[in-house]
């Protein structure tokens, strides 16, 4: 499929106008807890604003798994020393994470990290669903719905992401339940480790609307793929590699992105005995810096990217571009 480049423009560019098209004149970088999973919040913003990030996104609601040191709204002293490292460093916060839909889902209960994100300036929320039942469509949907509506009163999006070992494992599928949803703060994450194990071609990118798209998350991997769910989530959560360093297509996915932010979710254990937790981190921020280079959007956003680092939006770049495709 070939994607029409002045189509997608005359769709978008009448609901906006030409004053309210956004560039993102430098790319915000944040730090991702589980780059980092068994640090401290405060230990984490520390480390950031050391290794030279914008940002930060951390882990409010805990998934209880091993060596996780999450920051939940009700442990008071953690809370009070996260805003202190925050003050004290000028870091800010991008998105807050992990609400997710299982079987006991119980959409109220994400309130106070709702709450405690909004006070320390996030952004976003990330949700993954994780029922068994492939057959659950409307109770996916009924979840997702009712989190955005109780976000949407803290002023955050809800972004929807697909784990290639979850119950939502594609593109496609996350897509699906975000427009049956048809809620006005609705996302889609994208990983790009996701985008590998779930073998999405990087024309489906052009696919989504860009005001569904905010974030990207960051890290490389190997070609191969693991041809069990124990390997993805052992890759996943223990063994991503540095941007530059595995197979992954960073420029033919940013490409076909709208202008977004990069959160660094690049969680590699053996990395970190080796150098230690702040030269990891400096590490994956000079590889995806490097890397990316000058790789830019090459599609017009459809709505303005929250503007996290206070820099004011800058006119589009010549739509002389030749044409992706899908």
């Amino acid at each position: 499929m070939i994607f029409c480049w002045s189509s997608y423009f005359l769709e978008a560019f009448p609901r906006l106008g030409s004053d309210r098209i956004p560039a993102v004149s430098a790319p915000l970088f944040s730090l991702a807890h589980l780059t980092l999973i068994d640090c401290s919040v405060p230990e984490l913003i520390y480390i950031a604003a050391r290794s030279g990030y914008d940002a930060v996104s951390p882990r409010l609601i805990p998934m209880h798994i091993p060596g996780e040191f999450a920051c939940p709204p009700e442990d008071r002293a953690g809370v009070r020393a996260m805003k202190t490292a925050l003050d004290v460093t000028g870091i800010k916060v991008l998105d807050i994470e992990l609400a997710r839909i299982t079987e006991e889902c119980d959409p109220p209960a994400f309130e106070p990290a709702f709450e405690l994100g909004a006070e320390i300036g996030a952004k976003h929320m990330i949700m993954s669903a994780w029922t068994q039942d492939r057959h659950d469509r409307s109770f996916l949907i009924d979840c997702y719905a009712e989190t955005c509506e109780l976000a949407q009163g803290f002023g955050l999006t809800v972004d929807l992401e697909f784990p290639s070992f979850s119950r939502l494992r594609t593109l496609d599928e996350v897509l699906d339940i975000v427009r049956a949803a048809d809620q006005p703060n609705s996302g889609i994450l994208v990983d790009t480790l996701y985008v590998h194990l779930s073998r999405v071609d990087l024309g489906e990118l052009l696919h989504v609307p860009a005001e569904l798209l905010h974030f990207l998350h960051v890290s490389d991997a190997l070609p191969g793929i693991a041809d069990t769910r124990e390997g993805m989530i052992q890759l996943a959560r223990d063994a991503r590699l540095y941007p530059g360093e595995g197979c992954i297509d960073f420029a033919g996915v940013i490409e076909r992105m709208p202008p977004v932010y990069y959160s660094i979710e690049l969680p590699n254990q053996s990395r970190v005995r080796e150098l230690g937790y702040e030269e990891h981190a400096r590490r994956c921020l000079q590889h995806a810096r490097a890397v990316f280079g000058e790789a830019q959007s090459r599609r017009l956003p459809s709505l303005p990217v929250a503007d996290l680092a206070g820099a004011s939006a800058t006119p589009p770049p010549a739509l002389n571009q030749e044409p992706l495709h899908a």
